[in-house]
């Protein structure tokens, strides 16, 4: 896949611009989105990247097009895990409904630049190194293993929180959707820089799993920055239309637990089939099956749909008012 650096530059303003739009027509006036206007929105970024995915297929083929929206999928069902954390990070600093989305939003540009350097150290390692195929299915697998196990993605959180007071001078009240505040003639960071930093933060520790779970599906750094960048796009939308779901979604983590876990056993096997350790096979490459895109983009599609549907059935189930006893 030749990518110019013309198209690296268009591509990376056509993205910012999406977000500078978004700031100015729905973050910049502080206010608490209706359903309405959060489900639209989510709408329209799906379609976006969509239409993008339709992009990459006429210019550069199926193939590309299916690592694509295979990506996209993933990283869209990880970064609904992301929102659970964002949810309790939100109601531990009580941060007020209409300044959500603000620090949504730059939390998310945030993670996004950060994200940006992981791609591009992984694709540089990935270019020299082919046993990075055998850590990265590694990292998966052990991810999917604590997720299952209740996972220390609060325990990160915490750090982060822990670190972040000990280096911000911070006042004790919010003062609008401002950042930063003068108390007494000091000028202080808000609980809002605080919060930012914390997701900010927290998504990069997510990063850790999202980053080589995409590399597993497609190798392309432009693929997976683009499908990083749509998955993130719209996750302030979706975290006020779905917000009320997420209790519901229980049976979620076990979804993503497989999902991770299938694209780390597929990496290691096309690592296995590129293999040039010499402690294995003498350095030569394993003849073993690789799995597809296509059959990759049907597994994570149907756990997602199978998992959703379920925890839907269940949460219904659960919350059936008992029959009265005659």
């Amino acid at each position: 896949m030749d990518i110019s650096f013309l198209t690296w530059g268009i591509t990376i303003l056509v993205i910012l611009g999406l977000f500078v739009f978004d700031f100015f027509s729905h973050v910049r006036v502080p206010h608490a989105p209706t359903l309405r206007e959060s489900g639209f929105w989510s709408t329209v970024y799906i379609a976006i990247a969509v239409v993008f995915g339709l992009f990459v297929w006429w210019r550069w083929g199926g193939g590309f097009a299916g690592e694509y929206f295979a990506g996209y999928v993933t990283e869209k069902a990880l970064s609904v895990d992301n929102l659970f954390v964002f949810v309790v990070i939100m109601a531990k600093f009580a941060v007020p409904r209409i300044y959500q989305q603000k620090v949504l939003l730059l939390g998310i540009l945030m993670a996004l630049f950060m994200r940006g350097i992981f791609i591009a150290a992984g694709a540089a390692a990935i270019a020299r190194y082919s046993w990075v195929f055998y850590a990265f299915g590694l990292i998966l697998v052990l991810t999917a293993v604590n997720m299952l196990r209740g996972g220390e993605e609060d325990a990160g959180e915490g750090r982060i929180e822990r670190f972040a007071k000990r280096h911000l001078r911070t006042s004790e009240e919010y003062d609008g959707d401002k950042l930063f505040t003068r108390v007494d003639g000091r000028r202080l960071a808000t609980p809002l820089l605080l919060v930012l930093v914390v997701i900010g933060f927290t998504d990069l520790l997510f990063a850790f799993d999202s980053i080589p779970a995409i590399y597993g599906l497609t190798q392309e750094p432009y693929l997976v920055f683009t499908a990083n960048a749509f998955a993130l796009m719209g996750l302030r939308q979706l975290y006020f239309l779905i917000g009320g779901l997420l209790d519901r979604l229980v049976f979620l983590s076990y979804g993503l637990s497989f999902i991770l876990a299938f694209i780390g056993v597929k990496l290691i096997l096309h690592a296995l089939h590129e293999n040039t350790l010499p402690f294995i096979n003498g350095g030569q490459h394993v003849a073993v099956p690789e799995i597809s895109t296509g059959l990759s983009l049907a597994v994570i599609g149907a756990t997602l749909v199978v998992t959703t549907v379920a925890s839907l059935i269940h949460s219904a189930a659960r919350n059936r008012p008992a029959k009265p006893v005659e």
